[in-house]
């Protein structure tokens, strides 16, 4: 679990030292979004930022030659498409449409609201991964409704078959779940499913991780895609910071004190005081002096030669 939130971590830019640190301090399993906000806290910048204040010297590349490529280039998709906060998403499209379809219809209609819904939210890349058997003709033993729509999606290049063929009149399907699980780990994005995916969990531990920690479950009803506004439960970041690359930490909320300026508890006053603008630094007997403007200093040294 160690190595892989260390190299989680470093993907995004964070040196090893000072992911250790936090490691050491939070436990190995501590949540991504408390181990980000540690690193935050600590005042430690991805490396990527800090080189973004260099401009990168121009390579020239000559005409023939082959660049590195990009990972999952095969998706026919560039690092730019992804916008620079919001995660990935990659639809499990087969589970969306099941679910749509009450588990007795392909409902294609279910794939589409829930791209609408992502795309609204401001996310670029979007993938949809359904078996390439739904293309043929429905049947009476796997009804399909709204077929249309896989096609438009496909255009669009958000829709993506896996493979299946057929061999001596049996079809042979690729297993689209690892597809899935695979493109949403390398693009460090979200999985959207109501599956667990315990057999690829047990297959490789980075992905058991991964899959806890990037799965969104997500209901319909009446016709709206709604997923949980506590994805990882009570205690875990909320939707937005579950969506988002670099989650936003709550400003905090002052109470005011219910005695006002009848309060003698000083700089000890767990309360917000609006007529206290230097309420952590002065005590209630340091405010007196200065409202009789004698200085702090001489107030204490008198209070020291009464002791």
């Amino acid at each position: 679990v160690r190595q892989s939130k260390l190299e989680f971590f470093c993907k995004l830019g964070y040196g090893k030292q000072d992911i250790c640190k936090v490691l050491e301090n939070l436990g190995q399993e501590a949540l991504e979004d408390d181990v980000l906000k540690e690193l935050i806290r600590i005042g430690s910048k991805p490396q990527a930022l800090e080189s973004r204040a260099q401009p990168s010297p121009l390579k020239l590349v000559a005409r023939g030659s082959c660049s590195t490529a990009a990972p999952l280039s095969w998706l026919g998709e560039d690092e730019s498409d992804s916008s620079d906060y919001l995660r990935p998403i990659v639809i499990d499209g087969s589970n969306v449409a099941m679910s749509h379809g009450n588990k007795e219809v392909f409902s294609c209609w279910g794939i589409q609201l829930a791209v609408d819904w992502f795309r609204e939210r401001g996310h670029t890349y979007i993938k949809v991964f359904v078996p390439l058997w739904r293309k043929e003709p429905p049947r009476q033993d796997s009804p399909i409704a709204d077929q249309h729509i896989l096609e438009e999606l496909e255009k669009q290049s958000i829709l993506v078959y896996t493979p299946s063929r057929k061999v001596k009149g049996k079809r042979v399907v690729c297993y689209d779940d690892r597809y899935i699980v695979k493109v949403a780990y390398e693009r460090d994005g979200v999985i959207v499913s109501n599956d667990h995916y315990r057999d690829l969990q047990n297959e490789n531990p980075e992905w058991k991780w991964f899959i806890e920690q990037r799965l969104l479950m997500y209901s319909f009803v009446s016709n709206r895609f709604m997923p949980p506004d506590d994805p990882l439960g009570r205690h875990g970041p909320t939707l937005n910071n579950f969506l988002s690359k670099k989650p936003v930490l709550p400003e905090p909320k002052w109470q005011p004190c219910p005695y006002g300026k009848k309060c003698t508890y000083g700089n000890k006053c767990k309360f917000y005081h609006p007529e206290r603008p230097h309420q952590a630094q002065l005590s209630v007997a340091d405010e007196l002096r200065a409202k009789i403007k004698v200085p702090l200093s001489l107030g204490r040294e008198e209070e020291k030669q009464r002791s």
